[in-house]
């Protein structure tokens, strides 16, 4: 089996009764756990701090507040301290899809409500939700987890068995014990103490996923070695050398190969843990490293979130959503000079209100499967229903104490108070990763941009939440449809007749503003294109050329717009002999503007493609494109927020285009000239 499909097997959790390489099977399987019997009220900031918080009206207390209120829905289910952390399965492809799952799905949801729980009972260890005393619950349930007669059992890892969701968990739970032992491991019998270690220590000590997972191997070994337990401290020692060669510079690590979250709410946060309780005492150099790579990150994760803190929907494992935001209150363990934590902290909040506020973020009292509500595109089948609680890693900034900068300065904007100019567009580009953030002045939104070369044989990352030309706060990413529709990328009608997009890009270079990728068509790599794209203050000006020797039919998607309150308004322009096409949604509108190369622009509507609502409308363009001939395919995407109508300066911010052979010449409306240049 090709390393690449081996790894997609198993990267993002496999559970533990799914073999490497096996499909799920066809037949749904249901868990039959019903709805809790009280439907949790809306989120709802008490008394919030507008003194200490103008913008999001949340402070430490806050943070508490929301930690309990998910922590209750989890505890919805909850009557015994027998009764497992299991929730309603979401129809779709997640697990668990047979009985031998089931007590991995168990596991799951107690040790990620774990992440909330922990920094919760740490100050208040008596707490009690839904009439049950949260610390005793956790207690039990870890004796169980190690008792044979309990449904909850997970059996030590066989001696032959490979890296499965059991680690995964048990790498999380050690998190726990570390940020609260004096709760969750000191008052334990040393019996399941002794029971706890074997099984643990038995996937802590043994073969992982060459990524983000060695991490659960790390915590393991490292908690346990803590405890006074004996521990491989060679391969403790061999798996912290390997995260540090994950690397890429400004802040990322890739994630063997790709980069996405996981550089955020995996390895900068168990860094960052892992340092705060065990690595600068017994790995100091270590430890160093970790801190050296995680400084760069106040000086460019945060601009990759909106002014409203909102975040980008990108990555795989998207419904994880606000564990995004965990670097920043761990900035507050270490503060290092010139951090605005006002900023980090509005961020923060931000973010997670982004969710909580949502109507659709909740079902059945817990979190979907999705980005707001359950959208199954954005599902993978490694997760079940509690998988979602990893966003509680958020929480454990809530483990930063109540004296740092990061709860106590006062909230503000950062740049986009006065640094940002309206009409002006900031670029951020990131050697290394090779990650160009854009912020947005006019709109208030955040945008990235980086160049995947993800193959269809990964089942995780060859898809939307990778391929994109693009991603932006204002517009989560809309999955394809069938007849070619498309949301930011091209889509080729390949050699089976099917739109198949583009996935396989490489970064050339960053230039003058504009970014550079080249691109071919998987299935054909005589389809090829050089992609040009250089924001502008109210959108993006593409410039790509087609330089491919077959001939074929293409199409390109703008963003996408939610139908939110009755249909999506559109309309048609010409402007300067150039049509344009229009959409708004009452809250967004977007125009697409063909300066060159397209044959026809579409508005279309679809359902089922949007993580925000169901329906929704994108705009299309369509083109044959030649063989043999470079093709220079020039086109204006357009956005700003409804309520204005678009003058014809805005929809035609480019006063003259000129192709050449290696690109093309244009003069801006502002009297800016530009040369778009491919090659090297």
């Amino acid at each position: 089996m090709k390393k690449s499909v081996l790894l997609g097997w198993v990267l993002g959790a496999l559970p533990a009764g799914l073999a490497w390489g096996q499909a799920a099977p066809a037949p749904y399987y249901d868990t039959h756990v019903a709805p809790a019997a009280t439907k949790l009220p809306p989120f709802v900031v008490q008394q919030p701090d507008k003194k200490r918080s103008p913008y999001t009206g949340l402070t430490r207390r806050h943070w508490q507040d929301a930690a309990r209120y998910l922590l209750s829905g989890a505890f919805s289910y909850v009557k015994t301290l027998d009764d497992p952390m299991q929730f309603p399965k979401q129809p779709g492809k997640s697990y668990p899809r047979s009985a031998g799952q089931v007590p991995t799905e168990k596991l799951e949801g107690l040790c990620r409500t774990l992440f909330m729980a922990a920094p919760l009972l740490k100050e208040n260890p008596k707490l009690t939700l839904n009439g049950v005393k949260v610390g005793d619950y956790y207690r039990h349930q870890l004796a169980l987890l190690v008792d044979p007669a309990s449904p909850s059992y997970i059996a030590p890892r066989a001696a032959n068995g490979g890296p499965s969701q059991n680690l995964v968990e048990f790498g999380g739970l050690s998190v726990a014990l570390f940020a609260a032992p004096e709760v969750l491991w000191d008052p334990l019998p040393k019996e399941t103490k002794d029971k706890l270690a074997a099984t643990m220590l038995s996937y802590g000590d043994g073969p992982t996923v060459p990524q983000n997972w060695r991490y659960f191997n790390i915590f393991i070994l490292s908690f346990y070695h803590s405890r006074g337990y004996t521990v491989n401290e060679k391969l403790l020692a061999e798996y912290l050398q390997k995260q540090l060669g994950h690397y890429k510079g400004e802040g990322w690590y890739d994630d063997a190969p790709s980069f996405d979250y996981y550089s955020m709410w995996a390895f900068q946060m168990y860094g960052r843990l892992w340092s705060e309780y065990y690595g600068r005492q017994h790995y100091p150099e270590v430890a160093a490293q970790l801190a050296a790579n995680f400084a760069p990150l106040k000086d460019n994760y945060p601009y990759q979130f909106g002014r409203d803190g909102h975040m980008i929907m990108w990555g795989r494992s998207i419904t994880y959503r606000f564990a995004a935001v965990v670097p920043f209150p761990l900035m507050g363990l270490q503060p290092a000079a010139g951090t605005n934590f006002g900023w980090m902290r509005r961020i923060a909040s931000g973010a997670m209100l982004q969710f909580l506020q949502n109507p659709d973020f909740l079902q059945d009292n817990i979190p979907t499967l999705g980005f707001y509500g359950a959208f199954e595109p954005a599902v993978q089948p490694y997760s079940c229903r509690g998988s979602v609680f990893w966003m509680s890693k958020a929480f454990l900034g809530l483990l930063v104490p109540a004296s740092s900068p990061f709860w106590t300065a006062t909230e503000n904007e950062g740049p986009w108070a006065s640094e940002f100019k309206p009409n002006t567009v900031v670029n951020k580009f990131e050697p290394g990763p090779n990650i160009l953030v854009t912020d947005y002045p006019n709109s208030g939104a955040a945008e990235l941009r980086t160049a995947p070369h993800q193959p269809a044989s990964d089942p995780y990352r060859a898809d939307e939440n990778y391929n994109r030309l693009s991603y932006n706060s204002a517009f989560p990413w809309q999955a394809d449809g069938p007849g070619g529709q498309v949301a930011m990328n091209y889509v080729f009608q390949n050699q089976q007749a099917k739109w198949e997009p583009l996935r396989l890009y490489t970064f050339k270079k960053y230039e003058a503003g504009v970014y550079y990728r080249d691109a071919e068509l998987e299935t054909n790599k005589n389809v090829r294109l050089h992609l040009a794209e250089m924001p502008l203050p109210n959108g993006i000006l593409r410039l790509d050329q087609y330089v491919g020797t077959d001939a074929i039919a293409a199409r390109l998607g703008h963003y996408a717009l939610p139908s939110l309150a009755g249909s999506v308004k559109r309309s048609t322009r010409q402007v300067q002999g150039h049509e344009v096409q229009i959409i708004d949604n009452g809250t967004h509108q977007l125009a697409m503007v063909n300066l060159s190369g397209w044959q026809k622009l579409e508005t279309l509507d679809t359902n089922g493609l949007n993580p925000v609502k169901p329906a929704s409308t994108v705009l299309n363009a369509s083109a044959q494109l030649p063989a043999g001939s470079p093709t220079l395919l020039a086109t204006l995407l357009l956005w700003k927020k409804s309520g204005t109508a678009w003058t014809d300066a805005e929809l035609l911010p480019v006063r003259e285009l000129t192709p050449t052979a290696s690109g093309a010449t244009l003069t801006l409306v502002d009297g800016g000239r530009r040369e778009v240049k491919f090659g090297d």
